[in-house]
């Protein structure tokens, strides 16, 4: 909350800050009936409240399970919330094509656990599935744990319905693979935050939940081996890679030293590198064989300097505790400055390095994330939020994270505090067309305002 804060100061000043405060919040909760059969009354209230709002030029702001990192999902002054919760219904699953229709406010673990029961699986998985809603998560392009086996949201989500600005519904909840008929719409509100419509509905293609997996936590000297290990791992365990998670030894030491009930499984010896394997097949044996191969080639190359192969499902969950759990270890350790960028896997960790030597002992910073994705979590952990240490890191990570070609979000969005950074990864020209698209499906700019696009643009 103190990072929103001061984001805000140096937007708005403390006049306008104080003005946040004070000012009243409308939050408009859609649909108080859960019933199928009074499922359409919700979105003609979207397309009402939309249309009402557009009208009067009242600002709107979509809500879901509000878990995002960069301030996509609040209000920033006097905008109303449209919160999609109360649309939480499942409408269908096709068991054949395992394609599933919900709408927006299903929660991610709702959704998972009515999968599982169904004998599939989603292709997404989040550490915050417990509140985070599949229409956030589709209007984020959330990409989580698995995305290095299944892919992004871009290419699972085969159609949506969206309500626009002015009130249109745009039905575009095809549950078909293939379809060529012009221009894929659906794609514009994939990661564009509600900025250019509320996403009420979704149709998502979800791969069947197979019987075989496997879990390792494996210990590497160096960065260099972690890099090595995950090249080696695509050629080796290929179609049954699931997950390829890495975390450093600061990461380790920071959930074992908070998070209850958490311990390193090499106790004995402290290592650098932490590497999570997950592999998901159809023949346990099979399996079992090929990444026991493989984690024995590895140790013999020297890639690995200790491992451990979970031997149930207990210890497979106190290994992805460890990786899932670092976020809550780190809330409780202080203050944190969190940043989620994309860089070339050859690159990703010097950022971390040089971070360190740039603030010296006055932060704690960790590096963990998706090295199968080229996904680093950068987080600096202090006492307590220092301005001065502010002005070490900003804009410092994003002009190195620019420099290497890079994203400045790879995965949390832009929102409201990233939203001036945007040019560190895209092109004056390209923030232009977004901004022309933002005018031509917003012209009165309503929708969750002061997010995605740079203020010198939107105003």
């Amino acid at each position: 909350m103190m990072m929103m804060l001061d984001t805000l100061r140096r937007f708005w000043g403390r006049k306008m800050l104080y003005r946040m405060k004070i000012s009243l919040v409308l939050q408009i909760l859609i649909g108080c009936i859960n019933t199928k059969a009074q499922a359409n009354s919700f979105y003609n209230h979207v397309s009402q409240i939309l249309k009402y709002c557009n009208s009067r030029c009242l600002a709107v702001v979509p809500q879901g399970g509000n878990t995002g990192l960069v301030g996509g999902s609040v209000p920033v002054f006097d905008e109303v919330i449209v919160s999609l919760s109360s649309m939480n219904n499942i409408i269908s699953f096709d068991k054949v094509s395992g394609i599933l229709v919900c709408e927006a406010g299903c929660i991610l673990e709702n959704i998972m656990s009515f999968l599982d029961n169904e004998g599939f699986i989603m292709p997404l998985d989040l550490g915050a599935k417990g509140s985070c809603q599949i229409g956030g998560n589709v209007s984020t392009n959330a990409g989580g744990l698995r995305l290095v086996r299944y892919g992004s949201l871009h290419g699972n989500v085969l159609g949506v319905e969206a309500v626009l600005a002015n009130g249109t519904v745009l039905d575009m909840l095809k549950t078909l693979r293939k379809d060529n008929t012009g221009y894929d719409l659906k794609h514009l509100f994939i990661g564009s935050e509600g900025s250019l419509g509320i996403v009420t509905k979704v149709s998502i293609l979800t791969p069947p939940k197979l019987s075989s997996v496997n879990v390792a936590l494996l210990a590497c000297k160096d960065y260099s081996c972690c890099q090595k290990l995950l090249q080696e791992a695509k050629r080796k365990l290929g179609e049954i890679l699931s997950a390829f998670e890495f975390l450093d030894g600061q990461s380790m030491d920071l959930v074992t030293n908070h998070l209850e009930g958490a311990r390193n499984p090499f106790s004995t010896s402290h290592h650098n590198f932490y590497v999570l394997i997950e592999t998901t097949g159809s023949d346990e044996s099979s399996d079992k064989q090929k990444l026991e191969a493989f984690l024995l080639g590895s140790m013999e190359n020297e890639l690995i300097a200790d491992g451990v192969l979970a031997q149930d499902i207990n210890q497979a969950s106190t290994f992805w505790r460890i990786r899932e759990g670092i976020s809550e270890a780190l809330m409780k350790a202080g203050a944190v400055y969190k940043y989620d960028v994309s860089i070339p896997v050859e690159n990703l960790y010097n950022l971390v390095e040089e971070m360190r030597s740039r603030l010296g002992d006055a932060a704690n910073v960790i590096g963990y994330g998706h090295l199968g994705d080229g996904n680093l979590h950068l987080n600096v952990s202090v006492s307590q939020y220092d301005e001065k240490i502010l002005s070490q890191i900003e804009p410092f990570v994003y002009e190195w994270t620019s420099k290497k070609r890079g994203s400045i979000s790879a995965e949390h969005g832009v929102g409201l505090m990233k939203a001036n950074e945007i040019f560190y990864s895209q092109s004056h020209e390209t923030v232009q067309m977004m901004a022309s698209i933002k005018n031509l499906m917003d012209p009165n700019h309503i929708l969750n305002p002061y997010k995605v696009l740079p203020h010198s643009i939107t105003s």
